[in-house]
């Protein structure tokens, strides 16, 4: 350790991938004063290695990838003891750390603004290769999110798809034992030291995740979870993730920070929506007001993200209708029948969707639609309801032009906007 801890004061000579010294070379960017991840950011494209950006930060202002006085802290290695204390802690407990330049390092995260330079995880990191969807929400929450995000969970773990979350109690605990019935499994993102064991009453998800799932941090150990850590963990299950699903969450829920997070790095939004007046729901609400995509089940959300990652889901088949193991689906078929027997004759005459008339070709000859028009209305037939993201997509029409087309076609009455901007044609 001796060797590894020294390695920096070494200026000449050839240097060979150590995963120790890269290690030791992350702690001691890690801990110069000033120095955060879009710096590493910028070091890890110019350098081959951690160790080389240390040892080169002398030429740090040269090459503007930092300013004189940084380059001159880590130069003056002002970072040594406490990148000394953490590879010390870190060796004596064992831990497992996954370096930038790592082969098991997720590629995803390095195309974030502000990645970590390294994490300590637990677990399966062949699970950093697998698609993954972000499920988070609140830990005051109701029955109806708790199964929600269980069963969204489920649903996208046993397709393939990596459930990813905080840990937390709530929305988060009943995402990761969602993912853990699948083939996909979870991975948890931590706000402390992978040796803390926090929430306590999470112990249990905690030691499955060990065994079946990923636990990852960038926190060293010994770090106590504190309210500033959850915003910077929160990066990381965006970073991680094709999209974010908001299961639950309160106007002023720290959920929607990683929703924030995760439109910012330009990955979908989703969320669930809830009874009307109830507090817990109202970010939701606002999400979707605000253009996140409103679903109720995995296929909602894979049907999404095929658009903008079809290579990532190529192998991911659609989630079958699930019926689910409480027996709701069960439960849904006898009221369906005994509402069935009860029509009357008047009833029976109220036109079902498949039932109803569309627009006649004389009616939209009167309306004198452009072309473009024509081409959504034609595409809008074809389909029960359709998103405006998908609209643009399958239209390649920029988001401007088809929320002018859609807002035209609304005021003629030809369409109608459902919640969450999905549209469907005006029936005669």
């Amino acid at each position: 350790m001796a060797d590894c801890i020294g390695f920096c004061r070494r200026t000449k000579g050839p240097v060979f991938m150590d995963l120790r010294k890269e290690h030791f070379a992350c702690l001691a960017l890690k801990h110069t004063p000033r120095l955060g991840p879009k710096v590493w950011r910028e070091l890890f494209v110019h350098y081959d290695s951690a160790f080389d950006a240390v040892q080169d930060a002398a030429s740090w202002p040269v090459l503007s990838l930092a300013n004189k006085g940084i380059a001159q802290k880590c130069v003056n290695e002002v970072w040594r003891e406490k990148a000394e204390d953490e590879y010390r802690a870190t060796q004596q407990a064992g831990m497992d750390v996954v370096t930038w330049f790592d082969s098991r390092f997720p590629e995803r995260l390095k195309n974030i603004s502000d990645p970590p330079a390294m994490l300590y995880v637990s677990g399966d990191t062949t699970l950093f290769n697998n698609p993954g969807v972000g499920v988070v929400g609140a830990r005051e929450c109701t029955r109806l999110g708790l199964d929600t995000a269980g069963r969204i969970s489920a649903q996208l773990s046993k397709i393939g798809i990596t459930v990813i979350s905080g840990l937390a109690l709530g929305i988060d605990r009943q995402a990761h034992l969602g993912g853990l019935k699948g083939i996909g499994s979870t991975i948890a993102v931590l706000g402390c030291g992978l040796d803390i064991d926090y929430p306590m009453d999470n112990i249990d998800v905690r030691r499955e995740l060990d065994r079946s799932g990923l636990v990852v941090t960038e926190f060293g150990p010994g770090v106590r979870p504190r309210a500033g850590h959850f915003p910077v963990r929160n990066r990381i299950i965006s970073g991680l993730s094709l999209g974010v699903l908001v299961a639950e969450a309160a106007h002023n829920s720290g959920s929607l920070i990683t929703a924030r997070l995760a439109g910012e790095q330009g990955k979908d939004v989703f969320a669930v929506p809830g009874p009307i007046g109830q507090p817990t729901f109202t970010g939701c609400h606002r999400l979707i007001k605000q253009g996140a995509a409103l679903v109720e089940s995995a296929s909602d959300i894979v049907e999404i993200l095929r658009y903008d990652f079809a290579r990532e889901l190529e192998l991911v088949p659609d989630p079958a209708p699930v019926a689910s193991e409480d027996g709701v689906e069960a439960h849904r078929a006898k009221i369906r029948e005994k509402s069935a027997s009860k029509k009357t004759k008047d009833e029976s005459k109220i036109p079902t969707p498949s039932s109803r008339k569309r627009p006649s070709q004389a009616d939209r000859e009167a309306m004198e639609l452009t072309e473009d028009e024509k081409k959504v209305l034609d595409l809008l037939d074809e389909t029960d309801k359709i998103h405006i993201d998908r609209l643009g997509r399958e239209l390649c029409f920029d988001s401007a032009t088809i929320s002018k087309i859609l807002l035209i076609l609304e005021m003629r009455g030809a369409v109608q906007q459902l919640p969450g901007m999905w549209y469907v044609v005006r029936e005669s």
